[in-house]
Order: structure tokens, then C-alpha cells, then sequence
């Protein structure tokens, strides 16, 4: 005869495995599938089969319902129920934020004026992080909305633990010559809380390590970032591994060949105007922006320099005023083709500034550099004190060999050994700014490494003049959805 169990037996799990199979509808079945298949694709881009083992979670959050993630719903009180809906729908969206800003694009402000006219101080950016390729989070645990500091509390917004090695993921090219990117700053890997411009590095050099550590009242702590927390930087790739830079009178030459320039490439200029002539129209046609429209003093123990470099003079012997600022070709012509311009003179940019790298770059200028070796993977140098100046930080700080030196006999040790060579495990950049005079670039602090990669900006998706009131032309509508790389 066949046994059935009475009312009174408590079912086994297999049991109750099919009842919630059979009790669920439809529609979650449908819902499952559909989130299931977007899983099991990402997880084979990711390339780390392990993760499938969430696929776990993903069945019983849809189907079998044995963690109680939503015990909130049963709940006679009000009050927590309205609460938890909330928590619940604000947890959803910054998991759903964190996955789209890690691994298909998140937006971006440009904050200065080193990429313009390319592109504006105000414009926000959508980048895409999957042209390059996505990174594989390195810090993986900190607030999606933010990149390292929590405004008004000032705290940090990420953990120094865990720390993941870099994986970058399939992408859909490779950084060209002429892209702009969007990369972390490198010499931002130090920094001091309250002073972040200059850089920690420019800090040390101008003052010294004991007044930037030995200060907290006007620097802070000094403390480092990880990879993927420093600060966001946009630049154009100027510089691909593997190849030598020159630049000669602003013009750069990459293996001894000539490079066009980009399109809206700016320089500084001094131009003078009869009585200051132009009105706040014309200012904005010629696309000066107020902190550009800067007025060279004039004493009248200048005038003789004035009058040499072709500038013109008042009978009383005062100077028309003589304006600095940064110009494009288009400008340029459109400054030559108005009658209350009197003269056009390129700024000379012969002052002499640290540059990058220290002790090599001794009589280089912004606009006569180099010329310069970019490393590339897998490529090995020979470990003269010159390459030393040039690749130590490359080696120390970006591919981790923190025992790593130069003694007084001139030979370098590696991990603590003697070592003649050295191969580059990573490639890396050199990256310019279009205003490049007023751009703190490669030129300055040096290379950027692959792993600092973060994408390239798609579109602009709206942006702001911080000259003027939002109702009255602050909304630069022509810029709405326009193309981020307008060189490419």
C-alpha cells in the first residue's frame, strides 16, 4: 500500500524546493531568464567564471525567495514600510549606478581651461569607459556618486581595503593619437588633504618635504590614493607608446615627423586695442572668456620695449591697453581683420620652469621639449642615471618596486639587486593639453600610465559659462550633445 503524509509532518526541503518553483509566476521566470543571460555575458567579458556563483543569489532573489530581502513587505507597520521602500529603491539605483559608472561610462565636468576651445570649462561629459575597455574595479569599495572625498563631512568615500591588481577588460580600441582621454592623474597618487593644487610632488619641490609634512594647519595630512581614487584629469594623447616625442617652437614631431595641429589649438598672444574698444558682445563672439582677457601692465619705462615689438604708442606717451590671452588660429585671423586691433605678438615662451623630467629637462621650454622615449610594454632600457631621472618613477611608483634606487657609483638596484636593464611591464602616454600654455600636462609631471586609463568623452551632455547668469546665456545650448573628440 501506498504511505502519504499526514498534515502533521513537516516537509523536506525538496519539497518545499518545488512548491516555490511551482508557486512562481510567470513573469519572474521571464525576469530571471532575461537578468540571468545579461549575467552569464558579463561574466564571461569579466573573464572570472568564479563570479557565476552569484547566479545563486540571482535565482533565489527571483525564484525561490529563501532570503528574506524583502521581509519589509510583510510588515503591519507603516512607518516601516514606507521607510524600507525607500531604502530599498535608493540601494537598487546605487547598485545600478556603481555597475554603469564602472563599466560603461559615468559623466565628467571639465574644470579648467587646459583643453580649450576643444572643449569648455563647464562643459559636463558623458565618457565612455568601454572604448578602451572597462577597468576592473581596483578599489572596490567606495560610494558610486563620488571619486574620493565626500563634500561639506570631507571624508573619504572608499576603503583602503580590499585593493584589486589591474585588469582591464575587452574594449572597443585602443588609445589613437589625437584622442581625447580621460585618465587619473598620476602624481596624484600623493596628496595633501588641504592642498591639492599644486600637486604634493610641486609642493616638495617649491618648500620642501619637512614644511609640507611638518605644516598640518595649512596642508593637512599627507595620504595616498589608490589608482582608481585620484583625481580625474582630460587631456589629449599626444604621445603613444613606443614613440619619441619632440616639441619644437609648439610644434610636436613624434619620430621626427611633423604632427598636425589640432584644430583649436590655442597659444597666448598679446594684442592691443585703441582705448579698449570692444564691448562685452564682441568679447563674447571672439569667445574670450573674462579670466582671459587679461591686461599686460605698462609703465612708461616700457614703452621702448613696446615700441620694439611693434606695439603702438599715444602721443602723450601712454600706451593703448595691451591685452594677453590665449588664441586660435580663427581668432587670430578674426583679431588681424578688425581696424580697433593695432598689432598681434605671440607670447615667446622662454621662461625657464620645472619640467619634467628634473635634471633632464634643464633649458627646455613648454614649447621647446625633449626629445623623449615613451615607454612601452615589454620594451627594456639600459639603467643609465639618465634613464634613471627620466623612468625612476615609472618603475617605483607605477609598477610597484618600491626597493628600487640609484647609489653614488651611478648603479641601480631593483628590488633590492644591481640590475643593468629593465623591461616596462605597462604602456604608457604623453598626454597635452590644446591651451598649451595654460595646460599642466605631461610636460609637467610626466607619463601616464595604462593602468590610469579611464575612458573617452562621448558627448557633451549640457554645459555652463561661468561668466554668466543662468537665464541670460549661462546654458550654452549649442554645446548640448555635441561631440566630446571633435578632432576624431
Amino acid at each position: 500500500m501506498q504511505q502519504t503524509r499526514t498534515d502533521n509532518t513537516k516537509p523536506t526541503f525538496a519539497d518545499d524546493f518545488r512548491r516555490r518553483l511551482k508557486e512562481t509566476k510567470v513573469t519572474r521566470w521571464i525576469r530571471f531568464t532575461i537578468v540571468a543571460l545579461i549575467f552569464i555575458a558579463w561574466v564571461a567579458w569579466l573573464g572570472s567564471w568564479w563570479v557565476l556563483i552569484f547566479l545563486l543569489l540571482l535565482f533565489d532573489i527571483y525564484i525561490t525567495g529563501y532570503i528574506p530581502l524583502t521581509w519589509w513587505k510583510k510588515s503591519k507597520n507603516k512607518t516601516v514600510k514606507s521607510v524600507m521602500s525607500w531604502v530599498d529603491a535608493i540601494v537598487y539605483a546605487l547598485v545600478l549606478v556603481y555597475f554603469v559608472f564602472t563599466f560603461v561610462g559615468q559623466n565628467y565636468q571639465i574644470p579648467s581651461s587646459s583643453l580649450e576651445k576643444s572643449l569648455l570649462v563647464g562643459d559636463y561629459l558623458w565618457v565612455n569607459k568601454m572604448a578602451y575597455g572597462p577597468r576592473v574595479p581596483m578599489t572596490p569599495v567606495h560610494f558610486p556618486l563620488v571619486q574620493n572625498t565626500f563634500p561639506i563631512i570631507n571624508t573619504k568615500s572608499y576603503t583602503d581595503f580590499p585593493q584589486w591588481k589591474y585588469k582591464r577588460l575587452k574594449g572597443l580600441g585602443n588609445v589613437e593619437r589625437g584622442d581625447i582621454v580621460v585618465f587619473n592623474f598620476p602624481a596624484g597618487d600623493t596628496v595633501t588633504t588641504k592642498v591639492t593644487n599644486p600637486d604634493y610632488y610641486t609642493l616638495v619641490a617649491m618648500l620642501g618635504r619637512f614644511a609640507v609634512h611638518n605644516n598640518k594647519e595649512q596642508f593637512g595630512d599627507v595620504i595616498y590614493r589608490p589608482v582608481d581614487r585620484r583625481e580625474n584629469y582630460v587631456k589629449r594623447a599626444v604621445g603613444l607608446p613606443g614613440e619619441r616625442i619632440k616639441i619644437v617652437d609648439g610644434v610636436i614631431y613624434i619620430n621626427g615627423e611633423r604632427q598636425p595641429q589640432p584644430e583649436n589649438v590655442q597659444f597666448n598672444y598679446f594684442y592691443q586695442l585703441r582705448d579698449g574698444a570692444f564691448t562685452e558682445k564682441d568679447w563674447d563672439d571672439l569667445g574670450i572668456s573674462v579670466a582671459d582677457r587679461n591686461i599686460v601692465p605698462v609703465d612708461r619705462n616700457d614703452v621702448q620695449s613696446v615700441v620694439a615689438n611693434g606695439f603702438a604708442v599715444n602721443p602723450d606717451g601712454s600706451v593703448p591697453p595691451i591685452y594677453a590671452s590665449p588664441l586660435t588660429p580663427a581668432m587670430i585671423e578674426r583679431l588681424k581683420a578688425d581696424s580697433r586691433v593695432t598689432h598681434i605678438m605671440q607670447v615667446p615662451a622662454t621662461e625657464q620652469v620645472p619640467l619634467f623630467p628634473a635634471g633632464i629637462s634643464d633649458g627646455w621650454t613648454r614649447a621647446d621639449y625633449g626629445e623623449l622615449w615613451i615607454p612601452e610594454k615589454g620594451a627594456t632600457i639600459k639603467l643609465t642615471p639618465e634613464a634613471w631621472a627620466t623612468y625612476n618613477r615609472c618603475i617605483r611608483n607605477y609598477e610597484g618596486h618600491n626597493d628600487a634606487y640609484i647609489d653614488g657609483t651611478g648603479t641601480v638596484y631593483i628590488d633590492g639587486k644591481p640590475a643593468e636593464t629593465y623591461t616596462f611591464e605597462m604602456d604608457y602616454y604623453f598626454m597635452m593639453g590644446d591651451n598649451r600654455d595654460n595646460s599642466a600636462d605631461s610636460r609637467y609631471w610626466g607619463f601616464v600610465p595604462e593602468d590610469h586609463i579611464v575612458g573617452k568623452p562621448w558627448k557633451v551632455l549640457i554645459s555652463f559659462d561661468k561668466d554668466k547668469s543662468l537665464f541670460n546665456g549661462g546654458i550654452r545650448w549649442n554645446r548640448v550633445f555635441k561631440n566630446a573628440n571633435p578632432d576624431k
